[in-house]
């Protein structure tokens, strides 16, 4: 009777163990891309995330590349004690740069390596890369050079005060000059809206902003710049309330579940709407076929808040940033726009005198959850997958004149303006 009592034990605690184990596979698992069934595309079955990641706006994957990820997610569940990736582990920054001292740090603390490469990404994040430069969905033919060594953050900045420049659709744009337009795009120009701007802060939406404290911080500034559907109701202690200026992708815009049309959250400051266009493709081409057909729903906002200012991000702009960040990296980079937090980044570089970004580079609160307003993790949240997102932070590191701790314990990046650009 003891041996049975033993054995029934024994038992019941290899089941518990056995429970435990599935569950953290299964985490783990979830971990994989969120990829919404779409009605928008023919050719490609997926479309980009409902806002899920920072990738914000995150586009098409190819049935293969959906497959692939799903065998490598299934992979990477079952070595997750190998590989010590477990949820209640925190990621440590990418690179192999610990303890790396900057020149304009005092001390040593384990940071964003702007000389960050692929080789930094898991397995499945490699693979996800690779098959996005084998789409190349934007007919992405880039001739430029590639800089052997990285120029110096001075005239990196030249370089994108020169060639990225920040404007909106005009109603003299072809075919926005047609009747069906008329009255329909902002009349007073962007700038003579927003103004001259001191300091301005980027608030990203990243999941390491919760529990940061920087809410007060944040809404000192004179201009803030928040992304998609990010709230500041019930987040304000973190992310401050003030909204200056609301970046959205379009699929927020077209999509009927975003409640675009609805929702009051779009209803304060000034709304600025971009979508992805064919690699430095005319204006009318991108017209006839954009990556949503957001117009319809553009007009019909225009309609009902005819005061509230809205404009539509020209589509050029995202590709000579994406030039310019290709020049600068080694590798391929994915050919794919800059993610939203990097065009709002330039976008603020060009209006304001100083800009304050707040978790761009991850700080010592890193963490998979994508949002802070979410529950959802991706690691391609910090390190892209459709974006050419890891890039983009070797870039913006390299132009940080902030110092090292500000990023570990802020996760605050300080950029000038292009005004205070000397070239």
């Amino acid at each position: 009777m003891v041996h049975i009592n033993i054995l029934k034990k024994t038992a019941y605690v290899l089941l518990v163990l056995l429970g435990l184990l599935t569950i953290c596979v299964w985490r783990q698992t979830r971990k994989g891309y969120y990829v919404p069934v779409t009605k928008q595309s023919k050719s490609f079955p997926f479309g980009r995330t409902l806002g899920r990641w920072d990738i914000l706006t995150s586009r098409v994957l190819s049935n293969k590349a959906v497959n692939d990820n799903v065998q490598a997610a299934a992979t990477a569940a079952f070595q997750v004690k190998l590989d010590k990736e477990k949820d209640c582990i925190s990621p440590r920054p990418p690179g192999d740069n610990s303890g790396l001292k900057s020149k304009k740090s005092q001390g040593k603390v384990n940071v964003w390596n702007e000389n960050s490469s692929s080789k930094n990404l898991i397995p499945r994040l490699q693979k996800v890369r690779k098959n996005y430069l084998t789409m190349n969905k934007y007919n992405v033919t880039y001739k430029g050079q590639k800089n052997s060594a990285k120029p110096s953050p001075e005239k990196l900045l030249c370089q994108l005060q020169d060639r990225v420049k920040v404007t909106m659709i005009h109603w003299s744009d072809n075919p926005f000059n047609t009747s069906q337009w008329q009255n329909r795009l902002p009349q007073k120009n962007f700038s003579q809206v927003v103004g001259h701007l001191g300091r301005c802060a980027v608030v990203t939406s990243a999941g390491s902003l919760k529990f940061s404290h920087l809410g007060p911080e944040i809404d000192s500034h004179d201009a803030v710049l928040r992304f998609n559907e990010a709230p500041t109701r019930g987040f304000q202690d973190d992310v401050g309330e003030k909204t200056t200026i609301r970046l959205v992708n379009s699929q927020v815009v077209a999509v009927e579940e975003q409640k675009f049309l609805t929702e009051t959250l779009y209803n304060t400051g000034i709304l600025i709407v971009w979508d992805p266009a064919p690699y430095h493709s005319e204006i009318y081409e991108w017209y006839r076929r954009p990556d949503y057909s957001f117009f319809e729903n553009y007009k019909t906002y225009r309609k009902r808040h005819p005061d509230q200012p809205f404009y539509i991000l020209n589509p050029r702009m995202q590709w000579a940033l994406w030039d310019v960040i290709q020049e600068n990296s080694l590798e391929d980079i994915q050919p794919n726009p800059p993610s939203s937090g990097m065009l709002g980044i330039v976008i603020m570089m060009t209006l304001c005198d100083e800009v304050n970004v707040y978790e761009f580079i991850p700080s010592k609160r890193q963490t998979d959850v994508c949002h802070y307003y979410q529950r959802f993790r991706d690691r391609a949240c910090t390190m892209g997958a459709y974006h050419p997102l890891l890039f983009e932070k070797n870039l913006v590191k390299h132009i940080n004149q902030g110092t090292d701790e500000s990023i570990y314990t802020y996760g605050k990046v300080t950029l000038p303006g292009f005004r205070q650009v000397r070239c």
